[in-house]
């Protein structure tokens, strides 16, 4: 990665005071632990169903941060970002852990240019010209530079990039390692039941993305593997505190492991289908 420009100190380290009231009463902006702040913001289909999308600021143990994903904020959630970065230069990367999350890409390079542009095998093919760096977020080598501060998570037995373009489950999660927060792009999902039902339904809880059906690669050990990956995982993030689910909701589960669990409870019958369809 290119080496990133040096703020002065106090930039590259702002004090707590500063931080959280760059960010006050910004309903766009949360700052949810001392060093990660939580960016939403409106995604609309077709002009018309708004299903959200998100972005993620991160402070690292040197004092610089990271952006998790690309969007461009509103003018006021932009200028608490500048505020809380030194105008953007105490930021060293923007990381992007989507392959279909690629809209805001060319802006947000442009909006802090001299942060290093990190993403995955297409994004290097849907935007040619930007200056990307050779490293792309689905490789180890690359997810390892950041591994002082951040953990990483590809689901195993999906496609990562799906031949039917309209299925986005493959990504990589990316947890905070101090706060334990999660960052994730449509692979798990929060469902929070409508308002005239929340007195019926069970309250907000983790759900894989609706077309793992269709990510499932066309192998007879990919429901197993699948299956495998998530146990793995409700296990290893057991005390994740805070899950941002980018076109749902910001989640504090009262036990991820178990919401993981019920999350894949929930699909027995999709990958039990996947099984028969491999069988003999």
């Amino acid at each position: 990665m290119r080496a990133p420009v040096l703020p002065p100190p106090e930039a590259a380290e702002p004090s707590r005071e500063r931080l959280i009231s760059s960010t006050k009463e910004m309903p766009n902006v949360e700052q949810l632990a001392g060093d990660f702040w939580s960016i939403r913001g409106d995604f609309r289909i077709a002009g018309i169903l708004n299903i959200g999308t998100q972005m993620s600021l991160v402070r690292q143990s040197n004092g610089r941060f990271l952006l998790i994903d690309s969007y461009r904020p509103e003018e006021e959630e932009l200028s608490a970002v500048r505020a809380l970065t030194n105008g953007g230069e105490a930021i060293d990367a923007i990381v992007n852990v989507h392959p279909f999350h690629t809209l805001h890409c060319r802006v947000l390079h442009e909006l802090f240019p001299r942060a290093t542009l990190i993403g995955t095998e297409r994004h290097h093919r849907e935007y040619p010209d930007l200056p990307w760096s050779k490293d792309r977020i689905e490789d180890t080598s690359t997810q390892e530079r950041f591994g002082a501060d951040l953990e990483f998570a590809i689901p195993s037995g999906v496609d990562f990039v799906c031949q039917d373009e309209r299925v986005h489950v493959g990504s990589a999660l990316v947890r905070h390692r101090s706060s334990r927060i999660l960052h994730v792009d449509d692979t798990i999902n929060v469902f929070t039941p409508p308002a005239l039902l929340r007195a019926l339904l069970p309250s907000p809880r983790l759900r894989f993305h609706p077309m793992l059906a269709r990510a499932l690669g066309d192998r007879a050990d990919a429901a197993d593997a699948f299956e495998q990956w998530a146990l793995g995982l409700a296990e290893a993030w057991a005390d994740t505190t805070v899950v941002c689910a980018a076109h749902s909701a910001i989640h504090r589960p009262r036990s991820f492991r178990e919401e993981m669990e019920a999350a894949l409870a929930a699909v027995k019958p999709v990958l039990a289908l996947h099984r028969r369809r491999f069988a003999g």
